[in-house]
């Protein structure tokens, strides 16, 4: 009975290191694919990321051609502006030059009182 017991104690360990090698090198395996996986995880990644940015990028330019755009338009409201208003003097100095010029002619033509 003891050698039947032995035998039996031989097959149990034998079939539970067996048993011990699979699951390791199924442990193995599941590293394996959990690796893989963070690399495509990774790779996915980077490509949202590339998106991202891209689009970021292209956002980014259309504000500032929108911001150029209303520079510009500033620029040109400002310069129609200044030309008005200089438009405005030139005429208000060609009046006063008008008026001294006539004070002058009456001045000539009017005789002076003395006192």
């Amino acid at each position: 009975m003891s050698e039947s017991q032995s035998r039996y104690s031989i097959v149990e360990r034998l079939t539970e290191t067996k048993l011990g090698i699979i699951h390791a090198k199924s442990q193995l395996d599941e590293e394996a694919k959990t690796k893989e996986q963070k690399i495509e995880q990774l790779k996915k990644d980077l490509l949202d990321w590339n998106n991202e940015a891209a689009q970021e990028t292209e956002r980014t330019k259309r504000q500032k051609q929108r911001e150029i755009e209303r520079a510009e338009i500033d620029y040109k409201n400002a310069k129609e502006r200044k030309n008005s208003k200089e438009k405005a003097f030139d005429e208000k100095l060609s009046a006063i030059d008008e008026a001294l010029k006539r004070i002058e002619e009456i001045s000539k033509t009017s005789p002076t009182i003395n006192q």
